[in-house]
């Protein structure tokens, strides 16, 4: 009964911020109010990081170039460090262009992301500086509201909204909908802290270099950028969709090294805890509280709980883990109708506990493996 008793309480205390979380959010809409789409063309430099990207960048390059903001008023800077044809495919599409202007920075070894993004950042010619990724898409005025919302002198930072997830997975879909709803009350409180990479615009005189080995680039600037003295926000009108899959194994490799840079990146930065308004108040205890505590009280309650039943009621506790097995089986298969989002935060929450396991085990070197059967997915 004692292992029943503090596998409840564990999972109790788990559970009760994310109540408090929901409380808030039911206050607040995503479609909140977004920044108007701003009609002066600020000049943007687009930094795009590219590893072995010979089968997509030309389809990321087009889309670059199709969107609504002018490509007069846009730069981009590939950073490549590709052992395949990725920059002779880069210089190839801009032969012929007069627009946008391309800086192309090839790098002689593979030193990561990190690494990657404060090249072009260091090389971006202009202020407002979107980054962004080869493996996603972004929404054809997307950059027009970042600009808009970088317009607002409190505001230096500004990521957007997944609104599709290409690969059908209700998993992914799930989560992301539950972490825009985090990042909208964030925004509202003060600054989000996640940011996405994929899609996210900041001022390049707030930019501060990323640690060679950082994990999580994107929300490593964002923290930098509040730490500054201004705000980071999501804004649900600035949109675009990533590749994502459902399958346990399948998005391990993706999950798991995010949930790396996420934890490395709240212990370097305990300074913010308590300073920098609601921001160091509120938002990094909760998000301390989410990725960093919860996790392990949740999968270690359920535990507590399985086998307390095991040892008291064996019938019970094998009904109990056959439930759980098939929770998780259907949860993979998208199969959970209105159980997805829980499912989505159980794979959230496997995901943080693998990555401090790999933290405290292997460190991290900054580089990442490429996800060769998502980019598929983009052809």
């Amino acid at each position: 009964m004692l292992l029943l008793w503090i596998g409840g309480v564990f999972l109790v205390a788990a559970g009760i911020p994310y109540v408090l979380y929901l409380l808030g959010q039911r206050c607040l809409t995503l479609s909140g109010s977004p920044a108007e789409k701003s009609t002066v063309d600020e000049p943007v430099s687009v930094v795009l990081p590219t590893y072995n990207e010979a089968r997509i960048v030309e389809e990321t390059l087009e889309r670059l170039c199709s969107l609504s903001y002018p490509t007069e008023a846009m730069e981009i800077v590939v950073v490549d460090s590709s052992d395949d044809r990725t920059a002779a495919i880069v210089r190839s599409f801009f032969a012929d262009r007069d627009t946008p202007e391309l800086t192309l920075i090839e790098e002689d070894d593979r030193g990561g992301v990190a690494r990657a993004v404060n090249r072009g950042i260091e090389a971006a010619t202009h202020e407002i500086v979107f980054r962004t990724d080869c493996d996603s898409r972004l929404h054809e005025d997307a950059i027009a509201h970042a600009v808009s919302n970088l317009a607002d002198p409190s505001i230096g930072g500004v990521t957007g909204q997944q609104t599709e997830v290409l690969g059908d997975s209700e998993v992914e879909a799930s989560y992301r909908d539950l972490q825009s709803r985090n990042q909208a009350l964030e925004s509202h409180l003060d600054s989000t802290f996640i940011v996405h990479g994929p899609c996210f615009a900041f001022q390049k005189s707030y930019f501060e270099p990323i640690a060679a080995d950082s994990l999580a680039d994107d929300t490593e600037i964002a923290v930098a950028i509040r730490k500054r003295g201004k705000r980071v926000v999501m804004d649900p009108a600035m949109q675009f969709t990533e590749v994502g899959v459902s399958g346990l194994r399948e998005r391990r490799q993706r999950k798991d090294r995010r949930a790396m840079g996420l934890l490395q990146l709240l212990e370097r930065n305990r300074d913010v805890l308590g300073r920098y308004g609601l921001y160091g108040a509120v938002v990094v205890p909760f998000n301390w509280w989410f990725l960093a505590i919860s996790p392990w009280l949740s999968i270690g309650g359920a535990v507590l709980v399985f086998f307390g039943l095991l040892t008291t009621v064996p019938p019970l506790g094998i009904g109990a883990l056959a439930a759980f097995v098939g929770f998780v089986l259907l949860g993979q298969r998208d199969l959970l109708g209105p159980l997805q989002a829980p499912y989505a935060v159980f794979d959230a929450h496997l995901s943080l506990v693998i990555a401090r396991i790999r933290l405290w085990r292997d460190g991290s070197d900054g580089t990442w493996s490429v996800d060769a059967a998502s980019r598929e997915l983009l052809r």
